[in-house]
């Protein structure tokens, strides 16, 4: 019985790790006119998405523990809300040195991930009064260092 090897098409269905395994070798050998450039072209361009879409989601995450130290007068929360603030800022960091391009994103994507964040900590504190629009600077050198909740 003969095993039946799938086509490049269905290698992309069936097995992605294969199919990457071999569009790299493919590529490495240059073997160009045997890539399967629909699915390659799809894949690169899902990689960008997916970068701006978890830069976009640290970012939500960022504001919204920003919103959360400043507002709510919950001091024993505070310290967990700081940690997460660190790491946020230290992933977005992590996000625009491995992929510079992504910096003026940031202020395009801004107002919508603050919007986000509002959203949810008005839900989960109700009682608590938070600006409709963000109150500081957004550039990022100062978004990514600044300790918000220091000012009055």
């Amino acid at each position: 019985m003969t095993q039946m090897i799938p086509t490049t098409d269905t290698l992309y269905e069936q097995d992605f790790v294969a199919w990457c395994e071999d569009t790299v070798a493919k590529l490495k050998r240059r073997e160009l006119d045997n890539l399967d450039f629909e699915n390659l072209i799809e894949e690169i361009a899902s990689l960008g998405r997916s970068e701006r879409r978890e830069l976009r989601n640290r970012l939500t995450v960022l504001l919204a523990h920003i919103l959360k130290r400043r507002y709510v007068k919950s001091s024993e929360n505070f310290r967990g809300w700081e940690l997460t603030i660190i790491e946020q800022r230290r992933q977005i960091k992590n996000l625009l040195q491995d992929s510079p391009s992504l910096k003026p994103y940031l202020g395009q994507i801004f107002t919508g991930a603050y919007e986000d964040a509002l959203e949810e900590v008005r839900f989960e504190y109700q009682l608590t009064d938070f600006p409709d629009t963000w109150q500081f600077d957004i550039e990022a050198d100062v978004l990514l260092a600044k300790a918000y909740w220091e000012e009055d």
